[in-house]
């Protein structure tokens, strides 16, 4: 009997020898400093260079637009419009005349009783279909089968926005608190064409902003908000100030409608559409930098970038744009308020605390340190086949 228990208790012993030192081990990896990895092997500029150039070109909203732009043509509010309802008031739409894809949109008569061809014809409660002339629906389609990517656009702009020739000097005004840091007014106001974006006010602030403006460029969800007031509250600028805007959803044409139908007797020029390739344009060359930011700052694949954005809802902001179109019609540009500081509000003129998250203000202050001291090396610009003008930020 004594021979078993001997073996039993050796072999228990065992057990517990390795089990101790498997625990040893295991404790040791625990508090042991993890092994320095591998730094990453470093991409091919080239080949990451053409990733980037490849997924910028990925437009996740065209789908939905299209969508959109299909219900509106089939007199329906597209379901992404749910807020634009409003139009359901049994507001009288009056008469428009379209001018090619430009869509200026003025009104023909002076009052609603010397109209008689309405593009937009009132709608009634119990109806829940729009009656939308077939002028307009051409303008609709128009409008969008010129989405498509075509630089080239930049060199037509002048015509387009039937300007007699280039402008020799242009400044962009924006809204960034750091305006209020130095009296530009003076050197702003000096310009041949001051651009100021959605409706800023200058009252009180002229010996920082300047007092002149020429062209005011708004976007369409700012359009839409002040186009819901009576008589249309979107031009702040006083008679004959052309206001430019891109389309952000296409139930927004029923807001320039609104507006131009009901606010030109007042006013001499009406709101024009930026032509819609320029749209194009400018979103890609925005995601192209917001993707190499992306690629830089995170060390992830550029693929990765959608699940750090809202891809179908990232767009660039009005102020891009802005000082595209005045690179497209400007000698020579100047940019004013563009920029943050942590000591500076985040608008001269109001109290709003931060911006949306649907822009990348870091990719475009990339892409315009670009513009101002490489313009050759601006991907997309390249390819549009005319000279960038000298850009000059003022800080």
């Amino acid at each position: 009997m004594k021979r078993p228990l001997r073996r039993s208790f050796a072999v228990l012993l065992f057990v517990v020898l390795v089990g101790a030192a498997s625990f040893s081990a295991a404790l040791r990896r625990a508090v042991a400093p993890a092994p320095a990895r591998e730094p990453p092997l470093p991409l091919d500029p080239a080949r990451l260079n053409a990733t980037l150039l490849r997924l910028a070109a990925v437009d996740p909203s065209e789908a939905p637009l299209r969508r959109d732009v299909d219900e509106l043509l089939e007199g329906r509010l597209p379901a992404s419009a749910a807020p634009a309802r409003a139009w359901r008031r049994d507001r009288l739409l009056h008469p428009l005349h379209l001018h090619h894809h430009r869509f200026p949109l003025p009104r023909r008569g002076r009052y609603p009783d010397e109209d008689h061809d309405t593009l937009l014809h009132p709608l009634p409660r119990h109806e829940q279909q729009l009656h939308i002339d077939p002028a307009l629906r051409r303008a609709l389609r128009s409008w969008h089968r010129l989405r498509r990517y075509d630089p080239a656009v930049l060199g037509s702009l002048p015509s387009l926005l039937s300007l007699p020739g280039r402008i020799p000097s242009c400044a962009v005004v924006g809204n960034s608190g750091i305006l209020l840091r130095a009296n530009h007014g003076a050197l702003i106001d000096s310009h041949d064409a001051v651009f100021r974006l959605n409706n800023a006010r200058i009252a009180g602030y002229a010996a920082h902003v300047g007092s002149k403006t020429n062209f005011s460029f708004i976007n369409s969800n700012v359009l839409h908000l002040c186009a819901r007031r009576p008589g249309c509250f979107c031009h702040p600028y006083g008679h004959g100030v052309p206001i430019l805007l891109y389309i952000c959803q296409a139930a927004h044409f029923l807001d320039i409608a609104a507006c131009n139908t009901t606010s030109s007797s007042r006013h001499g020029s009406p709101i024009s559409c930026t032509d819609a390739r320029l749209d194009v344009l400018c979103a890609r060359i925005v995601k192209y930098y917001s993707l190499r930011r992306f690629v830089a700052e995170t060390g992830r694949a550029a693929e990765d970038w959608n699940r750090a954005h809202d891809a179908a809802m990232f767009h660039y902001s009005s102020g891009m744009q802005a000082i595209m179109v005045a690179v497209g019609v400007c000698d020579r540009v100047s940019v004013f308020g563009f920029g943050k500081s942590s000591d500076a509000k985040h608008h001269y003129h109001s109290n709003q605390k931060a911006e949306l998250d649907l822009h990348d203000y870091e990719a475009e202050y990339a892409f315009y340190h670009d513009l101002a001291e490489h313009p050759q090396v601006v991907p997309f610009l390249k390819d549009a086949g005319f000279a960038v003008p000298p850009v000059v930020f003022y800080h």
